[in-house]
């Protein structure tokens, strides 16, 4: 490891989940203007992530205000992020959905990925029978 590793180790944050594009995430972000007060709440999803797992790592996150879309970049593992909330993963086959930006009505819809449960054994009703 060089020095510029090792340094970079103290900074980075053990508690982020594993995020991708097409997930839809809520980010709390400290305010700095009320100290002590409540974070403020970006929800949207997640266009693209950048520049790995490093301390420089970031995410862009996409959401429409009143037909109006705003994008924000989300350092990873800057201080000011207090965590990020994953909450429904979409099925993507992408890195980068920058094409969400200009896509309208159906063809902006991201399909939802479902888990499938795991087959369990026979209920116990039908091994009496």
């Amino acid at each position: 490891m060089s020095d510029i590793d090792t340094f970079e180790k103290n900074y980075l944050k053990k508690d982020n989940p594993r995020l991708k594009a097409g997930d839809l995430v809520k980010v709390y972000q400290k305010n700095l203007e009320k100290k002590g007060g409540k974070p403020q709440v970006f929800e949207g999803l997640i266009l693209a992530k950048k520049h790995g797992q490093g301390l420089t790592a970031t995410i862009t996150v996409r959401r429409e205000i009143k037909g109006i879309g705003v994008e924000r970049i989300f350092p990873l593992h800057s201080p000011l992020v207090e965590k990020i909330e994953v909450i429904k993963r979409e099925k993507v086959r992408r890195a980068k959905l920058y094409y969400l930006r200009e896509a309208k009505g159906k063809k902006k819809k991201v399909k939802t990925q479902i888990k499938k449960k795991k087959p369990s054994s026979a209920p116990e009703e039908e091994k009496e029978a």
